[in-house]
């Protein structure tokens, strides 16, 4: 037995999109792509702002005692 892995199985994203439009690229959906990395950018950094708001409080809460 092969301990390799067998990629002729898996299809990659990048694949499928010559497959169907045979070279061409579809504006809507590298907006669509850019609006959804968009919307996780902004989530991580509303996130980390709230983690570090919250740092922040905590740590003036335990100075103040």
């Amino acid at each position: 037995m092969s301990s390799g892995i067998d990629f002729k199985e898996h299809s990659s994203p990048e694949g499928d999109l010559h497959k169907h439009n045979k070279g061409r690229v579809d504006v809507t959906d590298l907006v669509s792509r850019l609006n959804q990395e968009r919307k996780k950018a902004r989530n991580s950094n509303i996130a980390l702002s709230v983690a570090a708001v919250s740092a922040i409080t905590v740590f003036g809460i335990i100075l103040s005692l």
